[in-house]
């Protein structure tokens, strides 16, 4: 898949990824790097190496397209996400999912907490686990504790989608897909969303294809 020897440093295998130019290669669903708990950044990249990686990642993030990127999803196991959303999206999908935009943001070392017992049911995809969708139950609002790619702290509370987009790419850090977190039921193809399930929010599906869904609504997802 055109990844790095996981023999080599960290920084030769980020040096070795870079060098080929252009969007890096996402790793799919299968390949251990994804399974792995991701090695906290303690100053493995330099800081202008560390900034030409984020940036590789911002440029990969766009070209899948997705809204959210971890470092594991390149090959590269290191507690590094990029997250970005400008939510081009109708009102009705808007609201019914709390999307609001979201500047481009490098997270470090992040990780996360609830506030309050809420949660919310959404279809949901995944850039290393292409073509499907499911639906995941996660906490509707959550605490984030991390660091920029400055060192600077970040402390933020997030709802709605930008919330999910949160725990998406900080459980990649952790080993874990959403396929882990879905129900098994709504797993469904995207021409099966683009036919069947594309609507704001996920009841029909899952009165079709019986599942259940917590108290909050959800809706379509995207890839994170």
């Amino acid at each position: 898949m055109g990844t790095p020897s996981d023999r080599a440093p960290l920084a030769e295998r980020v040096e070795e990824l870079l060098a080929v130019g252009g969007p890096l290669p996402i790793v799919a669903a299968g390949d251990p790097v994804l399974r792995r708990v991701a090695e906290p950044f303690d100053g493995q990249l330099e800081s202008s190496l560390l900034a030409r990686f984020t940036e590789a990642l911002r440029l990969t993030m766009h070209a899948a397209p997705g809204v959210g990127l971890a470092a594991p999803q390149v090959g590269v196991g290191l507690r590094i996400a990029v997250i970005e959303d400008p939510a081009p999206v109708p009102d009705e999908v808007r609201v019914a999912r709390g999307r609001v935009p979201q500047p481009f943001r490098v997270l470090v070392n992040p990780s996360y907490e609830p506030v309050g017992a809420a949660r919310a049911a959404f279809y949901e995809g995944c850039l290393s686990v292409p073509g499907w969708q499911a639906v995941v139950a996660r906490h509707a609002e959550v605490r984030l504790l991390a660091r920029d790619e400055h060192g600077r702290a970040v402390d933020e509370v997030f709802a709605g989608w930008p919330a999910r987009i949160v725990q998406h790419e900080t459980d990649h850090l952790d080993g874990m897909l959403y396929l882990d977190r879905a129900e098994p039921r709504s797993l469904a193809s995207n021409r099966a969303m683009a036919e069947l399930w594309g609507q704001a929010t996920p009841e029909r599906a899952a009165a079709a294809l019986g599942f259940g869904l917590p108290g909050a609504a959800g809706s379509a997802g995207s890839a994170v």
